[in-house]
């Protein structure tokens, strides 16, 4: 695996001169030389990257998961995060177009958008839970970038940080905004998602291995669905106004009820069958999430 800790190191390694900032960039995407050939070759950046481009004729893989790139889209990595790239098929030419913005975390040292960047949740999504931009939306993020490259080309003074740190928070803001919209407006693809999520908790409380397995983590969930823990959260709490975590709780006050009002189990027996090792943790999350005790929702049934 190949580690860049300065965006010049990485400029060299794609065969392109250093930039004209060495903290950061503005990168021409359809400019770049394609160096490995068909392998891929791992690569890390110690700098945050934001990407929109259109890619044809190319391998991407970001952690385990390969993704297409013949759609615009807008994408985010922040720093040591691991991916690969190789040109599909050797023979035929790879066609890329976009822009590719470097951002080190020495430029914005001591700035409030040090301190504010992580909070965006995108930083933490996987690559195919990348942004899909409509043509006026991706207009608008490229005019963003390439003010930041003008501002990066022109002669540095006093004010081009504090200029540019501004772009770059409006650049954040409005893909956090584009991002609520792609939740609410991708309707089928995240409706599915919420039927798929329903179907797996189901099978995992009703599965006996619920025993021997505990209660299902957020991790877990995330990955049974194929995406990120931060994208599903997000996710759901758009479009239900709950997490994850909210969501595996409500499935097992469901199952608990089910089973308190059609079986004579003890509470012990029903906590220990949905994954509980303590019934005292059952009891007071059941009773935070339904205002009775698992004792008083039974006797109610009688």
């Amino acid at each position: 695996m190949k580690s860049f800790s300065s965006i010049s190191a990485f400029y060299q390694f794609i065969q392109l001169p250093a930039p004209e900032h060495p903290l950061i960039s503005v990168l021409d995407v359809g400019s770049v030389p394609h160096v490995n050939g068909g392998e891929l070759t791992n690569l890390t950046l110690n700098f945050y990257s934001i990407a929109v481009k259109r890619m044809h004729n190319f391998k991407f893989r970001y952690g385990q998961q390969p993704f297409d790139f013949n759609e615009g889209i807008m994408s985010f990595m922040s720093p040591n995060q691991v991916f690969s790239t190789a040109v599909d098929n050797p023979d035929e030419a790879a066609q890329k177009s976009g822009w590719a913005l470097y951002i080190h975390p020495d430029f914005i040292w001591n700035t409030p958008l040090a301190k504010t960047i992580k909070q965006y949740s995108f930083w933490e999504y996987s690559l195919h839970e990348a942004l899909f931009l409509s043509a006026k939306e991706e207009a608008l993020i490229i005019t963003l970038i390439l003010t930041i490259q003008q501002e990066c080309a022109a002669n540095i003074d006093q004010f081009s940080k504090p200029i540019i740190i501004s772009h770059l928070e409006s650049l954040l803001h409005y893909a956090d905004r584009f991002y609520h919209r792609q939740f609410i407006t991708r309707e089928k693809a995240n409706h599915q998602v919420l039927e798929r999520l329903e179907r797996l908790l189901d099978e995992y409380f009703d599965h006996e291995a619920v025993v021997e397995r505990g209660l299902p983590t957020v991790g877990y969930v995330a990955e049974a669905l194929n995406l990120s823990p931060k994208y599903l959260s997000n996710l759901l709490r758009v479009l239900t106004g709950q997490n994850t975590q909210q969501h595996i709780h409500e499935k097992l006050i469901e199952k608990a009820k089910e089973r308190l009002s059609t079986t004579t189990l003890s509470i012990s027996e029903i906590a220990y069958e949905l994954g509980f090792e303590h019934l005292p943790s059952f009891s007071k999350l059941f009773k935070t999430r339904t205002k009775l005790t698992p004792l008083a929702f039974r006797a109610s049934f009688n």
